[in-house]
């Protein structure tokens, strides 16, 4: 059993997919950042100067000042402005894969087209134009040659 599993994991794909997912991870951490640290204090800045990661709903009685305050207290909270911010992770991560897939599949080889098989072929005998799996004509009823 350790033998197959050892075959399992060296596998190409195996491999791939775990390369995939670990760079995948940091690329992630990366569009994060970007998104929280360049994108949405400007975002921010524009719509009023107002810091998403800050914007919150308490859901009890009791008004707290900030989120970080809130969350001290334990105070049940709606945190929809990291919610907006993860949002906009995706959209960027989502975008970017986008953009790599459709490099990737612009650069496959695309399989040569098969050259098409003809529907009719002309009898024989009287040129009239019969289905190619035909091997008598319809019209004058002479026996066709397969190819």
């Amino acid at each position: 059993m350790l033998k197959e599993f050892k075959e399992f994991a060296m596998r190409g794909n195996v491999l791939d997919m775990a390369i995939g997912v670990i760079i995948g991870g940091a690329f992630g951490k990366i569009v994060s950042s970007m998104v929280s640290d360049i994108l949405m204090p400007p975002l921010g800045l524009l719509v009023g100067k107002v810091d998403f990661s800050s914007l919150f709903i308490n859901l009890s009685g009791q008004p707290q000042p900030s989120l970080a305050a809130a969350k001290a207290a334990g105070t049940p909270t709606i945190n929809y402005g990291v919610f907006l911010q993860t949002i906009l992770d995706f959209m960027i991560v989502a975008f970017a894969i986008f953009l790599l897939v459709r490099q990737v599949n612009r650069f496959k080889a695309r399989p040569e087209a098969q050259p098409a098989v003809p529907a009719t072929k002309d009898c024989l005998y009287c040129l009239s134009a019969i289905p190619a799996k035909a091997t008598r004509c319809a019209h004058c009823t002479a026996e066709q040659k397969q190819a």
